[in-house]
């Protein structure tokens, strides 16, 4: 798994020219070293020639599998290579401390922890003995937070190999630095000119009416521009980008005025511009190309330059419009002057047509805006757009709109805690609303301890008389169903009698919503239902629903009062009631295009048809779950459905397919750090029908079979379709 921000590269592996040499020093280190660290100036290509060689050791490393049903053999899923466990990116460029760098790691690694302990304690235990690449990209900015959690993974996973980017090494003992240089540009009949070669496909590419075959003055013009702008390959990118207003000899002349007079040993008969072996800093041929850059846009690009710096990292065009269209800039003006900072190479474009500006870009834009005192008024802005965004998740939650609001929040989460960072500083009761808002969909998406972090730092920092006690209880509300995920179920209890007590002081909303009353009562009936207390917990969602009357999609707190019923129905053996109930609530989010809700009523009517001698019919509600799990991104609901469909699989004598899924299965409890869990009633199902599925195969041959599983489960993890296995 190559990710997070596959899709910035100009054009792709094509787009990688020369370093021939460093790519093989790389992969030799890769093979023998377990840290090893490029250093260089930024914008000299450090991140690309990781991504390059990263990319090389996966496609060599691990094998994609059959996506198939049933797998063509045993080993048809077995990874080989150096890295069997794949090749993980983490981008920390957009992380402003070191205060999110594990969480950024551990979603590098797509673990979604549902445990207490700390972030870097599940990350140094899933790593463990597994076989991988974790490249850490861009840690100049957190050199000490990095050297500190790279010497603990190195001691706990004696098998991890790291690969690092950085404007300084981290200063460890075993550390391998390579120090990446700019492209040989200097004229050598016998040498490669990368530099040139880099030019002058940017160039066709800008401008392809200057693109080669060159004249003998034209060529001798790309190589002074390469020469004095030192052959770092972001310079010359945003060089070759202003072939649009200027010929490659006018290019060349200005660089000249602008650099000064470079000695040279002798220019080539008939040309204006010679070879240039006395080279200025490095430093300031890149300053120097990003001022050009600078002073080359119009006033109105250069606003919007400095005012996109407020992204830490991708972000798309309703993001940008929304946040930078303050006066003299209007929304309408955003677009065309985006295309214009795309085209100058200031702003690159992804694949999917979201947007981020190199770090050294950013830095650039960040100068200006902090210098006209914007830095606040952004951040104000920036933070009320992503606010907003949540809000509309919210709204959308009954509707096919859901699947489309959990996918953009979980997208924007480093945006979000960028604005939970602004608003803890500036205004307290602001972040509590926002993190109550965001906190459920970070609990369902895997990110529980930045939910849980956030929620409690707001609830301390938000003084009561300061805060709605709606949003106080919503905020209650979203902390617990976060601890009772992290099975913290105790403390969890405990919140949710407090919510209860508090949400009972409240009257009805202006719009007789009973949201924090019925919210309140999910999650102690939901904390009921974990401990083994079904009965309390249909008591308590019953009693919800009475004092608040209503049709159970009138709002997101009715629906999950429902769902509490029906598993309590299920848990107190009312199999007809609780298969009644749970058939209506999923016809409603299936005509409604809901998944969240639907997840849990194909569930239950699975687990029903399970206890009712069904397991055929329970297969299918399997399936249905796990698909409706898929549209969530949901790893832990993943979990719990692949155990069921093992169980259906085992009820119907298919031995060797329900090892294989409960193998399947065990690689997404892997990934949130728990043993199987899951209301009580499903651990009875598991040990029934493992050791069906065991008597029926035989232990070596099951044991076989949940390996093969186990290997395409951890592939599958990355594919679109979990529960074909």
């Amino acid at each position: 798994m190559l990710g997070h921000g596959d899709g910035y590269e100009a054009a792709g592996s094509a787009s990688f020219v020369g370093r021939t040499g460093e790519l093989a020093l790389l992969e030799r280190a890769l093979r023998e070293d377990r840290l090893i660290t490029l250093t260089g100036p930024g914008g000299v290509g450090k991140t690309r020639l990781a991504r390059r060689a990263a990319g090389l050791a996966g496609a060599s490393g691990t094998a994609e599998g059959t996506g198939a049903t049933e797998p063509a053999d045993a080993n048809a899923d077995a990874p080989s290579g150096p890295f069997p466990d794949g090749v993980h990116w983490a981008d920390l460029s957009p992380l402003p401390d070191g205060r999110l760098l594990v969480a950024t790691v551990a979603d590098a690694l797509d673990l979604a922890d549902h445990t207490a302990r700390t972030p870097a304690a599940a990350v140094r235990q899933w790593i463990g003995g597994r076989r991988l690449l974790l490249v850490l990209d861009c840690c100049e900015h957190l050199v000490t937070a990095v050297r500190s959690l790279v010497r603990e993974l190195l001691d706990a996973a004696p098998h991890l190999v790291l690969l690092v980017t950085s404007r300084q090494p981290l200063g460890l003992a075993e550390e391998r630095v390579l120090d990446i240089g700019p492209l040989p540009h200097a004229i050598d009949p016998f040498g490669a000119e990368e530099a040139l070669a880099l030019f002058t496909r940017r160039a066709a590419a800008a401008a392809p009416g200057q693109a080669p075959p060159w004249t003998e003055a034209r060529l001798a013009a790309a190589r002074s521009v390469c020469a004095r702008l030192e052959g770092i390959p972001l310079a010359l990118e945003l060089a070759a980008a202003q072939l649009t207003d200027h010929t490659i000899e006018e290019l060349a002349v200005r660089l000249a005025r602008r650099i000064g007079p470079l000695s040279a040993p002798r220019p080539a008969p008939g040309h204006a511009f010679g070879p240039a072996p006395v080279r200025p800093p490095r430093h300031r041929a890149l300053r120097t190309a990003i001022g050009w850059s600078h002073e080359w846009c119009a006033p109105r690009e250069r606003l919007l330059w400095l005012r996109l710096s407020v992204f830490g990292g991708a972000f798309d065009l309703a993001a940008a419009r929304a946040v930078c269209s303050a006066d003299p800039l209007t929304e309408t003006d955003v677009p065309p002057l985006l295309d214009a900072l795309v085209a100058k190479s200031v702003v690159r474009r992804g694949a999917d047509g979201s947007y981020r500006m190199l770090d050294t870009i950013r830095e650039y834009g960040a100068m200006w805006r902090d210098g006209a005192g914007e830095r606040e008024a952004l951040r104000e802005a920036h933070a009320a757009y992503f606010t907003e965004l949540v809000r509309a998740a919210e709204r959308d939650w009954l509707g096919p709109a859901q699947r489309i609001g959990y996918r953009r929040v979980e997208a924007v989460h480093g945006d979000l805690c960028a604005a939970l960072d602004h608003y803890l500083a500036t205004a307290p009761e602001r972040a509590l609303d926002l993190a109550a808002r965001a906190g459920f969909y970070w609990a369902c998406c895997g990110h529980l301890h930045a939910a849980r972090g956030y929620l409690e730092r707001a609830l301390a920092a938000a003084r009561p008389e300061e805060v709605a006690p709606r949003i106080r209880v919503r905020a209650l509300w979203a902390l617990g169903v976060t601890l009772l995920l992290q099975g913290e179920q105790e403390q969890a209890h405990r919140i949710a009698v407090g919510c209860e007590a508090l949400a009972a002081g409240l009257d009805e909303g202006p719009e007789g919503d009973a949201g924090p009353a019925l919210d309140a009562a999910y999650l102690l009936g939901l904390s009921h239902l974990l401990a083994g207390r079904p009965l309390a917990a249909r008591i308590v969602s019953d009693n919800a629903l009475e004092a608040f009357p209503g049709a159970p999609f009138d709002s997101g707190p009715r629906i999950r009062c429902h769902l509490v019923r029906v598993f309590a129905l299920t848990g107190t053996g009312l199999f007809t009631d609780a298969r009644d109930e749970a058939e209506l609530l999923r016809a409603g989010c299936t005509e409604r295009g809901e998944h969240w809700t639907r997840a849990y009523a194909d569930y239950q009517l699975a687990l029903i048809c399970l206890f009712e001698g069904r397991p055929a019919e329970s297969a299918v509600h399997a399936r249905a779950m796990l698909e409706s799990k898929r549209e969530l991104g949901d790893s832990f609901g993943t979990a719990l459905g692949l155990d069921l469909l093992a169980a259906a699989r085992a009820a119907t004598g298919d031995g060797a397919g329900a090892a294989r899924a409960y193998g399947t299965g065990h690689a997404y409890w892997q990934a949130v750090g728990h043993p199987q869990r899951g209301t009580p009633e499903l651990a009875s199902v598991r040990e029934e029908f493992e050791r069906t599925a065991r008597g029926a195969l035989g232990d070596q041959a099951y044991e076989a079979a949940f390996r093969e599983g186990l290997r395409h489960g951890h592939v599958l993890r990355t594919r679109p379709r979990p529960y074909e296995s």
